[in-house]
């Protein structure tokens, strides 16, 4: 008999129910940005011009001041809230970093992210951030236009991998592909550094089954959901058939992801196409919760 998946929340409003049905403290979510609000309009303005960059309108779900934003997640069921940002260019990211270290002091369950380039000067400004309490990284490959194994972050990893702190990096090749993205460049990386606690952000998509690959081969890296199996991203880079059946067995390397507020539909939407795999209660509940909190090192009452 094939194990029961309870339905997903079809609003926002039925999210804390869906949750408490799985006996679920909440949902650890690694994939939310906060940015400065300088930052924020850009790129909102850039999705505004979706239709222009991706050939599809991109409406941002959540367009709401900083604290409405925070306490939807709340409501939600949100625990520990990351503030993902990242450089475009260099120079931004010991900035992006002080900021990020405002936002963990002000927001009480904030997390203290941080980001790096590869530029002269990375390793110190990651030596900090950690120094700090930084435990969430964000690296984003086709934005920022580098090469993730370029040697100039090399030191950085090094630190990284020591530390054991997750790093969410975007590098698949959607919603554009970019001239670093895709698995390979990424595998050089965990050649190099074997024990770094990568979290493919958006299950690498499309590039699905070269990093499942990857999250086999090496015993850190994980995976995120962010958008994964939405109405929005099936009808542009839809999952192949058979990578759904690698799922069951990747239960315990898959973190829940949701790009808030940056979305074109409810955050509900993101859990439910989720449980519309069908791949039963115990393949959510670690995804939404178990895995993600166990790599945050949330509160171990909640780990069970």
């Amino acid at each position: 008999m094939a194990e029961r998946t309870t339905p997903g929340p079809q609003s926002d409003a039925e999210i804390p129910a869906y949750v408490d049905s799985l006996g679920l403290p909440g949902i650890a979510d690694l994939h939310v940005h906060f940015l400065p609000e300088p930052m924020l309009r850009k790129v909102w303005a850039y999705f505004d011009a979706a239709e222009a960059h991706y050939g599809v309108p991109w409406p941002i779900t959540y367009r709401l001041p900083e604290e409405e934003r925070l306490n939807l997640l709340r409501q939600f069921g949100v625990h520990a809230i990351p503030a993902l940002t990242y450089p475009h260019k260099p120079g931004m990211a010991a900035g992006l970093n002080a900021w990020n270290a405002d936002f963990a002091a002000r927001v009480p369950d904030g997390i203290h992210c941080a980001t790096m380039y590869p530029e002269p000067g990375v390793e110190d400004y990651v030596a900090e951030a950690l120094e700090t309490g930084a435990r969430l990284w964000k690296l984003h490959v086709q934005v920022g236009a580098y090469a993730p194994d370029d040697p100039l972050l090399d030191p950085a990893w090094a630190q990284l991998e020591r530390a054991g702190v997750p790093v969410v990096i975007h590098a698949g090749s959607a919603p554009l592909p970019g001239e670093f993205t895709g698995a390979q460049r990424v595998e050089r990386v965990l050649d190099r550094f074997p024990q770094l606690a990568l979290v493919i952000a958006h299950l690498g998509m499309p590039e699905y089954d070269a990093f499942a690959d990857l999250t086999e081969r090496f015993p850190h890296v994980h995976l995120d959901t962010t958008m994964a199996a939405t109405d929005f991203t099936e009808a542009r880079t839809p999952m192949p058939s058979r990578y759904r059946e690698r799922l069951p067995d990747l239960r315990d390397r898959i973190v829940f992801g949701s790009d808030f507020p940056n979305i074109p539909y409810p955050y509900a939407h993101q859990v439910d196409a989720l449980a519309r795999l069908d791949l039963g209660d115990d393949w959510m509940r670690a995804v939404l919760w178990h895995n993600g909190a166990r790599l945050l090192a949330l509160d171990p009452t909640y780990c069970a």
